[in-house]
């Protein structure tokens, strides 16, 4: 069990990374932005599930099979890469007509959450994160390293979960001052996006 000195200097560190812009949370404001509130918390839930995904590899010691095999890294990553991709082009060729019914009645909350999932699981560099960034704070001295891992990481869950519904909320107030972020502006807006994430996943 880590010391409530560790516990509390983990929860700083991890914090000064979350507030870091990155993959996961340029998907969380650019889902809110384009299709509201609710949309937008779905996405957020799905990401930090994927994040309890890493956790569980991370404490099973997956992460580390993933760093040391080049085949296994790679396969991840470019499969992240084109699932960012398909939702790069499937928003791109969406019709107007279509994108406009979207803003209307939003996608299905449930693919919202599923989408945000495989973002972040087909992200290895999440995995390998974890891998680097977890042990830094792991006393062999205060027992099981795995469930050392486990408590860190659900620390870190719980802090991303409120950090990521904290941005949910700004965007959606912020949201307004997005010109039709249902039509062709914010369409293309949109799957710049993605297809950005998807080039930077892949890097």
């Amino acid at each position: 069990m880590p010391s409530t000195t560790t516990l509390l200097v983990f929860a700083v560190a991890a914090i000064a990374l979350i507030v870091i812009p990155g993959p996961n949370l340029v998907f969380i404001v650019t889902r809110t932005v384009s299709q509201g509130r609710r949309a937008g918390f779905a996405s957020a839930l799905g990401v930090d599930a994927g994040t309890l995904v890493h956790i569980a590899a991370a404490t099973a010691g997956l992460s580390a099979v993933i760093a040391h095999s080049p085949t296994a890294f790679a396969v991840v990553k470019y499969l992240g890469a084109a699932y960012l991709l398909y939702l790069g082009a499937r928003t791109l060729l969406r019709r107007a007509s279509n994108a406009a019914a979207t803003e209307l009645t939003p996608e299905p909350l449930a693919r919202a959450f599923r989408q945000g999932m495989l973002v972040n699981v087909l992200n290895p560099k999440v995995a390998l994160f974890f891998l680097a960034f977890l042990p830094q704070f792991i006393d062999p001295e205060r027992g099981s390293a795995a469930l050392q891992t486990l408590i860190l990481g659900l620390e870190f869950f719980a802090l991303g979960l409120a950090m990521d519904l904290l941005y949910v909320t700004v965007a959606a107030a912020l949201r307004s001052r997005v010109s039709g972020p249902g039509g062709p502006r914010g369409r293309y807006f949109t799957s710049a996006v993605y297809l950005g994430l998807a080039a930077f996943a892949a890097s």
